[in-house]
C-alpha cells in the first residue's frame, strides 16, 4: 500500500490510480534560462524517487514540461520573459538557441543525478496550437476578458479557486498581487492565459492567435500539456513548495473550469534547499550548480544521498559541511559493498530474512517516500550477521530505489584536480617553513573531504 502526503487534502492518502495497473505523473520542468540550481535538483530528485518507488507496482508514464517561453521574471504577469531576457544578456544567441543550450544541460544534470529519464519532455514551444485550443474553451464558456496586454482569466468565476494552498496561502495572494495590480485587472488573482506582443518591440518568439500575436501565460501551459498526454484528469501533479500558491492554483482554476472534471488527484509537493542566507534563488544569485560542487571535489551522487538524508517535505539547509559528511558515509557505503564483493559466494543463505529485510525497506518507502527510515533498514542489515551474498542481494535491491551506482560505483580513491594543486601548494609552503600558509591550505583541503598528515617521509592525504 502506498501513501502520498496530498497537498489538496492536507492529509497522507492510500494512493490507487485511475486505471488499473497505470500511474500519470506530470511534474513541473525546468524553465531553461539558466543552469538549474541544487535547490532546483533536489526537487527533481524527490519526484526520481516518487516515479521508481511507483514503478515497483504499477506501469508508470511520466511527462515532464521543459518551459521554453511564456515565463515572465513576475509571477503578476508583468516583466519581461525569462528565456528573451537572458538571450539578451548573454548576447548573441537567440531565444530559440539559449533554451536548447540549458536544456541539454538540465538532462546532463539529472543524468549526473542518475534520475531517470520522463517517459516525454514536451517543450511549451511545441504546444501553442494546444494552448490556443485551451484557451479558447475557456473564452467560450465565459472565464475570461480581454486587457490592452493581453487574455485573463477571471479567478471571481471559479469558487473553488485557492483551495490548493488554503485560505491563509488565498490571502497572501490576494496581499502580494496588490503590489502590483494592474488597472485592467478585474481581481488581483487574475492571471493571463494569452500575452499580446509589445507593441513597440518585436519578440523573437510569438505567434498567431484569435486574440492578436503574442505568446501564451505561464500556467496554461502545464494545463494543456498534461492534457495532451493524459486527457482531463491525472493521478499525480509534483513540484516545489513555491508552485502552489499560484501556478499550481491556477492550473487547477483553468482546468477544471474547461472541462468540468477534477485535474489532479495527488498533489505532491517538495520542500526548499536553504542556505544559512535563506532560500536559494537564481534571481538573488544566491546558488550554487551541480559544476560547483563538481569544481570542489564532489560526485553528484553525492549531493543525492545528501537529499535522501531528510524526508522530501522537510526544509533541508545546505552546507559543505553536511556534503562533506553525505560523501564520506556514500564512501563507506561503496567500501563495504567492494568488501563485501570479495567476501560472496554468490549463494543466498537466509532467504526469509533477506525477504523480511527488503518488504521493511519497501514499506518505509511506500510511506510518502521516507528515505530516512529507508536508508536506517538498509545500515542495519548490511551491518548486521546475514552472510555477504544476501547483503548484496539486499543492496542490490535498495538502490533500485535510491540510484546511488552503490554496485556499480567505484570506491573514488583519486584525488581531484583543485586537491592536486593544494597539495603541491602546502607542500611548498611547508618546505619554505610558512606554517601559516600550510595550516590554512589543510583547513581547504579538508573542505575537499582530505585529511592531510605530516610525518617524516613529508604529507600524507587520505580521505575524511
Amino acid at each position: 500500500m502506498i501513501r502520498f502526503y496530498n497537498t489538496l487534502s492536507k492529509k497522507k492518502e492510500e494512493f490507487s490510480p485511475l486505471k488499473q495497473g497505470e500511474v500519470s505523473i506530470y511534474t513541473c520542468g525546468p524553465t531553461v534560462y539558466n543552469y538549474a540550481h541544487i535547490g532546483n535538483l533536489r526537487t527533481y530528485i524527490f519526484e526520481d524517487l516518487i516515479v521508481r518507488t511507483l514503478r515497483r507496482d504499477y506501469k508508470v508514464t511520466h511527462v515532464m514540461n521543459i518551459t521554453d517561453v511564456g515565463h515572465l521574471t513576475s509571477d503578476c504577469d508583468t516583466g519581461e520573459d525569462k528565456i528573451e531576457l537572458s538571450a539578451k544578456r548573454e548576447g548573441g544567441a537567440s531565444a530559440w538557441d539559449l533554451a536548447k543550450k540549458y536544456e541539454l544541460k538540465f538532462f546532463e544534470d539529472l543524468h549526473s543525478l542518475n534520475c531517470a529519464r520522463p517517459s516525454f519532455t514536451p517543450r511549451a514551444t511545441e504546444h501553442i496550437k494546444d494552448m490556443i485550443a485551451l484557451v479558447k474553451t475557456l473564452e467560450e464558456k465565459g472565464y475570461t476578458y480581454k486587457t490592452s496586454d493581453g487574455v485573463y482569466f477571471d479567478t471571481a468565476k471559479f469558487p473553488r479557486y485557492g483551495e490548493l494552498g488554503g485560505k491563509g496561502n488565498l490571502e497572501g495572494l490576494k496581499a502580494g498581487a496588490r503590489v502590483e495590480f494592474s488597472g485592467e485587472k478585474r481581481n488581483p488573482s487574475d492571471f493571463a492565459l494569452w500575452k499580446f506582443s509589445p507593441k513597440d518591440s518585436k519578440r523573437q518568439m510569438e505567434w498567431e492567435s484569435p486574440w492578436g500575436i503574442g505568446f501564451p501565460g505561464w500556467h496554461i501551459e502545464c494545463s494543456a500539456m498534461s492534457m495532451a498526454y493524459f486527457g482531463p484528469t491525472l493521478d499525480i501533479h509534483c513540484g516545489g513548495v513555491d508552485h502552489i500558491a499560484i501556478h499550481h492554483t491556477n492550473e487547477i482554476a483553468q482546468s477544471e473550469a474547461a472541462n468540468d472534471k477534477p485535474y489532479v488527484r495527488f498533489w505532491i509537493h517538495g520542500e526548499f534547499l536553504v542556505l544559512s542566507a535563506g532560500k536559494m534563488s537564481k534571481s538573488a544569485g544566491t546558488f550554487l550548480t551541480l559544476d560547483a560542487l563538481r569544481e570542489r571535489g564532489y560526485d553528484p551522487l553525492d549531493y543525492r544521498f545528501l537529499c535522501l538524508g531528510a524526508h522530501y517535505r522537510t526544509q533541508l539547509e545546505f552546507s559543505f559541511e553536511s556534503l562533506d559528511s553525505a560523501r564520506a558515509a556514500l564512501r563507506g557505503l561503496r567500501e563495504r559493498v567492494a568488501a563485501l564483493k570479495e567476501q560472496s559466494d554468490g549463494i543466498v543463505k537466509d532467504l526469509p530474512a533477506l525477504e523480511e529485510a527488503k518488504a521493511k525497506f519497501k514499506t518505509d518507502m511506500d510511506d510518502d517516500i521516507n528515505t530516512p527510515k529507508a536508508l536506517s533498514v538498509l545500515w542495519e542489515f548490511i551491518k548486521g550477521p546475514a552472510a555477504a551474498a544476501d547483503k548484496l542481494e539486499f543492496i542490490k535491491y535498495a538502490d533500485g530505489f535510491l540510484a546511488l551506482s552503490l554496485l556499480s560505483g567505484e570506491v573514488v580513491k583519486e584525488l581531484p584536480a583543485a586537491a592536486v594543486e593544494l597539495l603541491a601548494a602546502r607542500e611548498a609552503a611547508r618546505k619554505d617553513k610558512d606554517f601559516k600558509t600550510s595550516d590554512r591550505l589543510r583547513d581547504e583541503l579538508e573542505k575537499l573531504g582530505i585529511i592531510v598528515k605530516d610525518t617524516p617521509k613529508g604529507q600524507q592525504w587520505g580521505w575524511k
